[in-house]
C-alpha cells in the first residue's frame, strides 16, 4: 500500500554532519535528536514507546529515515500513524528499520539479507551505492554509544 513513494531529497546529508562532531557520547536517540534531520522519526518513536528501548545498552544497527522521507508518504500517513489505536502497525514499521547489532558500512556485503527487529529480513544492494531494500543510504555510520545510525532516504515498509 506504501510502497510507492516519491524519491526523498538528501539535504540531510548537511543536517546530520553535526552529530559526527559530538563523536559518540550519546546513545541513539540523543544522536538523531541532536542531528536535527530526525524530528518526525524522533516523533514517531516516542509515539511507539521505543524510547526507552533505543537508549537501552543495545547495541542496535537502525536505518533512520529523515524528515524528507516521512514527508514523501502519502499525505495523512504519518499523522495517522501517530494515532494510539495505529501503535501496533507504528511499531511493526519502526522496527523493521532497526537491525541487532552493531552494522558498520564495512561490514556490509552485497545481497546480504538481515534480520530486524521486527522479525522480517531486509536486503542490502550494493550495486550502486548502498541500499537497503529500496532506500539509499545516505549517510554511513554514524556512531552512538550504543550502536550505529544510517541515514537512509525513504521509509521502508514490511511485507504486509
Amino acid at each position: 500500500m506504501f510502497r510507492k513513494f516519491a524519491v526523498a531529497g538528501v539535504a540531510s546529508l548537511l543536517l546530520t554532519t553535526s552529530v559526527l562532531a559530538d563523536g559518540h557520547s550519546k546513545d541513539i536517540v540523543d544522536t538523531a535528536v541532536g542531528a536535527g534531520s530526525f524530528a518526525t522519526l524522533v516523533a514517531a518513536v516516542q509515539a511507539a514507546e521505543l524510547v526507552e528501548t533505543l537508549k537501552g545498552d543495545g547495541p542496535f544497527t537502525v536505518f533512520a529515515p529523515t524528515d524528507e522521507a516521512f514527508a514523501a508518504l502519502p499525505e495523512g500517513t504519518v499523522e495517522n500513524l501517530l494515532k494510539p489505536e495505529n501503535k501496533d502497525q507504528l511499531v511493526a514499521i519502526l522496527t523493521y528499520h532497526v537491525v541487532p547489532g552493531k552494522v558498520m558500512s564495512g561490514d556490509l556485503s552485497d545481497d546480504m539479507t538481515a534480520a530486524t527487529v521486527q522479525g522480517g529480513d531486509i536486503t542490502i544492494d550494493l550495486d550502486n551505492g548502498v541500499m537497503v531494500n529500496d532506500a539509499n543510504v545516505v549517510q554511513a555510520d554514524i556512531e552512538a554509544e550504543n550502536g550505529v545510525i544510517h541515514v537512509i532516504d525513504k521509509v521502508i515498509l514490511p511485507a504486509s
